[in-house]
């Protein structure tokens, strides 16, 4: 049926539900179908029950601001982003090939260095690297997998296409809110997950503890897993409590650690010491070993790199990670797929612009109001320059700090981003989004990649920038197998009352 939702103008962007005719995309006929047989008053009231089942199970997230951290509940919208199976099937394999490739790079350049021989890869990005751990240099960790929890965030261009925006390989945040989402979601329209082929998501945190488990340097069959937090001032606190009770495993801080002097990492119970296997760790590189990197970190374990070095404890994500978790790296991230796997990839680069290149940097400077730039290692959408809507002074200063600092910026195109259905004040409007799936790699080689992923939406309407600490919310992620529609039971239609039959405004 036509989805007749007259103030619903989606011909200028690419819509992930509603084609430029105002028809369905495949996948997501059922869900607007419902949505179009509904009223204000019904869609007011679905808002409003997500919005209490979001304060009841206490999902926050932390934004710092006037130097205060402030928890606020989670932004979330209740019309979901869908996404055929086929199409996702060809994703996760890109983001399998992806991950793969960044693994053998970073074991590369803590050892034999072969792709700088090789002249694939510039040994003056390596040098000023903020990110490249030289303690790390010689190692190896388990199965050569450096990052073992990564979250690549997917950007869809107004053509349709799907691109690889940037790889978060440090401590990669967001998953609990995917899942929490689908909890909600599930709650508001389970009429709709009964009769549409909707892919799970809820295996994340077993998947995630088997990877964890098949770490450790012990062969147990149940090692000693915690979730080493910074704490409860962490904007992400949440999600690592969330992670650890969902897991059964301990959540940590420095202090409840120790390094004995067999360099054996131990737990402080009531019981007194339990050796530690396993640490996933959200704490940053530079605060994780006073010894090893700033002495005066209060968030870390003094001697726990020492342990880690001679393979007496197993650290996910590993330090020295972030090598590769940076924007200039990214830029060759297609040539790593080539150089390691031998491969094309499956999933495109956003085409980039490297400033310490100088004909690159030319062109970038003489392009700031068309361009997007990014500083090399920020995140949350901090730092960067959105050129089209910067004042004149912004792109000055941005062009100042570009002459001085060429390696730490990069520049893309502005993109016309994907846009959704979103429920606003002023009824159902699009805006604009993106995806962060995310990718787990055993030290067996297998990989693991969530059904969907965390959807952001950029709630201010225009707005392109989604991170949620700079007002952005989020949807669920659908992924719909469409070849099991047919077998599924019809979806019955609430009747339209006669302000309905205009559509949704």
């Amino acid at each position: 049926m036509a989805v007749e939702w007259r103030d619903y103008d989606c011909k200028k962007f690419f819509d992930e539900l509603v084609d430029a005719k105002g028809q369905p995309r495949a996948g997501a006929e059922r869900l607007l179908a419902y949505l179009a047989a509904l009223s204000q008053k019904d869609l007011a009231e679905r808002r409003l029950a997500a919005d209490l089942a979001i304060k009841v199970m206490g999902v926050t997230f932390t934004v710092y601001t006037e130097g205060k951290n402030v928890d606020r509940a989670w932004p979330f919208d209740i019309i979901p982003r869908v996404i055929t199976a086929k199409e996702w099937e060809r994703t996760e394999a890109g983001l399998k090939q992806r991950v793969a490739a960044l693994n053998h790079f970073i074991q590369d350049v803590y050892s034999a260095r072969r792709i700088i021989k090789d002249g694939i890869f510039p040994e003056s990005i390596l040098a000023e690297s903020v990110n490249f751990r030289p303690q790390c240099v010689g190692m190896k960790p388990r199965g050569g997998i450096w990052a073992h929890i990564c979250g690549s965030d997917l950007v869809r261009d107004g053509d349709g296409t799907l691109y690889v925006l940037e790889d978060n390989l440090r401590v990669p945040s967001g998953v609990s809110y995917m899942l929490e989402n689908r909890l909600v979601t599930k709650r508001v329209w389970p009429e709709i997950f009964e009769t549409t082929a909707i892919r799970p998501v809820d295996d994340y945190p077993a998947q995630l503890y088997d990877m964890l488990a098949a770490l450790s340097p012990r062969p147990l069959d149940s090692p000693t897993v915690v979730l080493l937090t910074p704490g409860i001032y962490n904007s992400a606190y949440f999600e690592h409590a969330y992670l650890a009770q969902q897991m059964g495993v301990e959540l940590v801080e420095g202090s409840d650690l120790v390094v004995d002097d067999n360099d054996c990492v131990q737990m402080r119970t009531i019981h007194g010491l339990q050796r530690v296997d396993v640490i996933y760790r959200r704490v940053d590189d530079l605060f994780l070993d006073p010894e090893a990197f700033r002495p005066d970190s209060i968030l870390g374990v003094p001697g726990l790199m020492r342990a880690w070095l001679k393979d007496k404890v197993a650290l996910a994500n590993a330090p020295g990670a972030g090598v590769a978790d940076d924007k200039v790296v990214y830029a060759y991230v297609p040539a790593m797929i080539k150089y390691y796997l031998g491969e094309d990839p499956i999933l495109p680069n956003v085409p980039s612009y490297l400033c310490m290149d100088e004909k690159q940097r030319k062109y970038v400077l003489a392009n700031l109001d068309k361009l997007v730039v990014k500083p090399a290692n920020e995140s949350g959408g901090y730092g960067m320059l959105i050129g089209p809507r910067a004042t004149p002074a912004e792109r000055e200063k941005f062009r100042e700090l570009i002459e001085k600092n060429p390696r730490n910026y990069m520049a893309q195109p502005t993109l016309d981003l994907s846009t959704a259905p979103t429920i606003t004040d002023e009824g159902v409007q699009p805006r604009h989004l993106d995806l962060r799936p995310f990718i787990l790699s055993r030290p067996d080689g297998g990989a693991y990649v969530t059904t969907g992923g965390l959807t952001r939406v950029a709630m201010v309407k225009g707005s392109l920038v989604v991170n949620s600490s700079q007002g952005g919310g989020s949807k669920d992620t659908w992924i719909v197998d469409i070849d099991a529609l047919d077998a599924a039971p019809a979806l019955p239609l609430p009747e339209p009352s006669q302000s309905q039959s205009q559509g949704v405004k």
